[in-house]
């Protein structure tokens, strides 16, 4: 069962709630990142990014560099920009993009979920990059963006967000992206019992995205743990910052390849080719995007493709390898253009559905990719079934909203602030 706990959350003064929260850091150009921490005094960019108007600078993820994070983040508190509330709450924020709403509980999620498999994941991780976060936590001590759960949708939970989102919200206020975002704090003492209580109640949650996070989460944990071996169970290392969403909330995007050239291969040669296992069919300068499982989409050289997976190469038996974009690694990117590892090669760059099919083209004809292929969403059932086998989904299978902006609550791993 689910042990999902409320906490003292370090959060923006109200005046400065829509000045504080940042998109992650690799979401900026360099020219927009200068810009946002040249205006905004208040940007937790600037948190993240301490350098910026000290003379002194730091190496990236250098000892020095995450000391320096930790104590501007001190900073920030003590300038009364960041404040903790004095007792345990509840968090509920509402999204609006692109006429999309989603509606979640941040809280913290228990270690211990998971290590027993509470928590269920689909995406492999990289022990160098959990690594890495496991050491920036240890030193930094504080999770600033909320890992992203679902769960099975819940009428008792489901009410209480709505009697709870009748009140005036908390924050309330609208980013230069367009997106709208509300945050309520659920500080009465019923109410978090009864949410606490009706977690305990749900079997599993889903990562829907941050297995890194999640993961470097706890095996710091497991470190101090070892470190601590007379822990009580109830210290912050035990625990990990996570908004949870029903699964009705989430949506989940495709998440498209472009690629740099067709491997030495002519444009008739690679169509050929690509026959072998697929039907394809020219659909001309008119955009073509995926209507079902196991259609993609190509444009090439100004046209667009339908590409159809013949039935010999399609496992409807076998839930990792019949994913869209199991079939194509297996029968195109791999075998016809040489790209085997999604991770590191730099022929493939990846583009979110939610950018749309135009972004591909845009993509091709001006940003020097020679292909670029479109597929159709993994759906949610797909995504649980994986989880609960154990299995996992090759990298980059799925773009899931919303995206959810560092700073907006901050769960502190230290005993005090």
């Amino acid at each position: 069962m689910a042990t999902i706990i409320p906490f003292k959350g370090i959060r923006p003064v109200n005046d400065k709630a829509h000045l504080v929260p940042s998109s992650a850091i690799d979401d900026y150009t360099t020219t927009e990142l200068q810009t946002e921490l040249a205006s905004n005094l208040y940007t937790f960019l600037h948190i993240i990014n301490p350098d910026f108007n000290d003379a002194q600078k730091t190496k990236p993820g250098s000892d020095e560099r995450l000391k320096k994070i930790k104590n501007t983040f001190h900073k920030f508190i003590k300038e009364n920009i960041l404040i903790q509330d004095s007792q345990p709450c509840y968090y509920i924020y509402r999204q609006n993009k692109i006429g999309n709403t989603y509606t979640g509980i941040i809280g913290c999620s228990s270690i211990d979920d998971y290590f027993n498999g509470t928590i269920k994941i689909h995406e492999q991780t990289i022990t160098e990059r959990e690594e890495k976060l496991k050491h920036y936590l240890d030193i930094c001590e504080f999770n600033a963006e909320p890992v992203l759960f679902s769960y099975p949708n819940d009428d008792v939970i489901n009410e209480i967000i709505l009697k709870s989102t009748r009140a005036k919200p908390e924050y309330d206020f609208t980013t230069n992206d367009k997106v709208h975002h509300q945050l309520w704090v659920v500080s009465d003492e019923n109410l978090i019992s009864q949410i606490s209580e009706r977690f305990s109640k749900i079997k599993k949650v889903y990562i829907a995205d941050g297995h890194h996070r999640s993961a470097s989460s706890a095996l710091l944990g497991k470190s101090r743990r070892n470190a601590n071996p007379n822990y009580t169970g109830t210290e912050p290392f035990n625990f990990y910052l996570g908004i949870f969403f029903p699964e009705t909330q989430l949506k989940i995007f495709d998440f498209n390849r472009v690629i740099k050239d067709l491997n030495g291969l002519s444009v008739k040669d690679f169509i050929s080719k690509v026959s072998e296992t697929f039907v394809v069919t020219e659909k001309g300068k008119n955009i073509y995007k995926p209507i079902t499982k196991n259609n993609f989409s190509m444009y090439l050289e100004g046209k667009w493709y339908s590409l159809d997976a013949k039935k010999t190469i399609v496992h409807t038996d076998k839930q990792v390898e019949d994913l869209d974009a199991s079939i194509l690694s297996e029968h195109i990117l791999s075998p016809i253009l040489n790209i085997n590892d999604l991770r590191n090669n730099k022929r493939i760059r990846f583009v979110s559905g939610i950018k749309g099919m135009k972004e591909l083209k845009n993509q091709v004809d001006n940003f020097n990719f020679k292909v670029a292929f479109g597929l159709y969403p993994v759906e949610m059932k797909q995504l649980k079934y994986i989880a609960d086998t154990n299995n996992t989904m090759p990298p980059k299978t799925t773009w899931v909203e919303p995206k959810m902006r560092s700073g907006l609550v901050v769960y502190s791993l230290e005993e005090s602030c």
